[in-house]
């Protein structure tokens, strides 16, 4: 109880004082981070690792069958989002020995969650909805494998491979951003050795590259949706997905440089979104991932591919204001700490029909620049206003311009 006290006035004085900017400084905004990750991720790890996930993880009636697929829901997005931070290993630092239990969860919970005799194996199969979640799953390894691949025990590593692989039942999407979770599942299975299948990793890309409509975005199928799926899915996955098929065969360097840009472009638009206050625009479907939604400006943050006039304190700035906002509404998460249907609080209106409680954990992949230690500039610059902040102050700044691209982009066939 005293914890959530402390946590709700915390955020509560974080949202009385967004300017905090202006003020505040980066080791403040870590710790204050690193709290967010821990209160998000917790319950999750914590309760899969000890096996108990499908006892603790809150079913409502309004998930109807939607609890079939919440458990490997909840572990995939949660480490989608936290993996890079796992991956800096543990240290003799506060923060160093929270990230050594936080590593000693995931591990546990990747091999519960992947054992067909543990009693929380989760749903690979049954159902289409388990081929977006293997997909997360694989990105989480992918992004941390010092930590969550290498180290672990053989057996463990073939649960993986056997998990991954059986979500390929499911078959392969040609319709929309789902082609990017049949080619990540694939990615992943490259990139443990297991032969690939082109049907599902080349032919998918080249899917989601052809419905390129320009200035950095793609459309969701044959028509551009305005929502957040560019950033939920479509160009962080194809950024990881194009880099691993590069590190493996040199002929998708330039396919990979190609959506590298196209990422740095979509990362400008969205620090342009994020107001002064710290708000941002709620548009489209899936608004209940919250801070999720600026997945590719986190992740171009992490590989440390912001466009030049970004700088890194500005944009840790946008969103730690981003991340206080919705963190400090009262709802966000239930008695228990899970987190509860809402954009802003507990909006049980928002709740589509795809929507479980372990759906609203992609919220951690707005967490990703907390894969960059503390030292980089990220963290240990000073703080600086953001470019809607400057802008509505009056200051002058360079216009906006489009990126002028060319929608046509060669993906070779892998060398098998």
């Amino acid at each position: 109880m005293i914890r959530k006290i402390i946590w709700l006035a915390a955020g509560l004085l974080g949202a009385a004082l967004v300017s905090f900017s202006a003020n505040a400084n980066g080791t403040d905004d870590r710790t204050y981070t690193v709290q967010v990750l821990t209160r998000v991720a917790e319950p999750v790890l914590t309760a899969l690792a000890e096996g108990r996930l499908k006892i603790d993880l809150p079913a409502h009636t309004w998930e109807h069958d939607r609890t079939n697929y919440a458990g490997l829901e909840a572990l995939g997005r949660t480490l989608a989002g936290i993996a890079p931070w796992l991956e800096l290993g543990p240290d003799d630092t506060a923060e160093g020995r929270l990230r050594a239990r936080f590593i000693e969860l995931s591990v546990k919970a990747v091999a519960n969650g992947t054992d067909p005799k543990s009693p929380d194996f989760l749903n690979f199969t049954n159902g289409g909805q388990p081929l977006v979640d293997a997909a997360f799953l694989a990105q989480g390894i992918l992004r941390a494998p010092k930590v969550l691949w290498e180290p672990l025990e053989p057996r463990v590593k073939k649960q993986i491979v056997a998990a991954l692989k059986s979500s390929r039942e499911i078959p392969t999407p040609d319709r929309n951003n789902w082609v990017m979770f049949a080619a990540m599942v694939e990615a992943a299975l490259l990139e443990f050795g297991e032969p690939t299948v082109e049907e599902r990793l080349e032919n998918c890309v080249r899917k989601m590259l052809g419905w390129y409509v320009g200035d950095g975005a793609y459309g969701d199928g044959d028509f551009f949706h305005f929502d957040y799926y560019n950033s939920f899915v479509i160009q962080p996955m194809l950024v990881d997905v194009l880099k691993t098929l590069a590190n493996h065969d040199a002929k998708f360097a330039p396919a990979h440089a190609t959506v590298m840009k196209r990422a740095k472009r979509y990362a400008e638009i969205q620090e342009r979104l994020i107001a002064p206050d710290g708000t941002f625009p709620s548009l489209g479907r899936s608004m209940t991932y919250r801070f999720g939604a600026f997945q590719t400006l986190a992740q171009m943050t992490l590989l440390r591919e912001l466009p030049e006039h970004l700088k890194p304190a500005q944009v840790r700035c946008a969103l730690t204001a981003v991340i206080r906002r919705i963190m400090a509404a009262t709802g966000t998460f239930d008695a228990r700490d899970w987190l509860q249907i809402g954009f802003c609080g507990h909006q049980p209106s928002l709740g589509e029909n795809y929507i479980s409680t372990g759906s609203l954990y992609l919220c951690a992949a707005g967490l990703l620049p907390l894969g960059l230690p503390p030292a980089d500039e990220f963290w240990s610059a000073p703080a600086t206003r953001w470019t809607s902040q400057k802008l509505w102050s009056g200051e002058s700044l360079p216009a906006d311009h489009a990126l002028g691209d060319v929608a046509e982009v060669d993906v070779p066939t892998l060398s098998r």
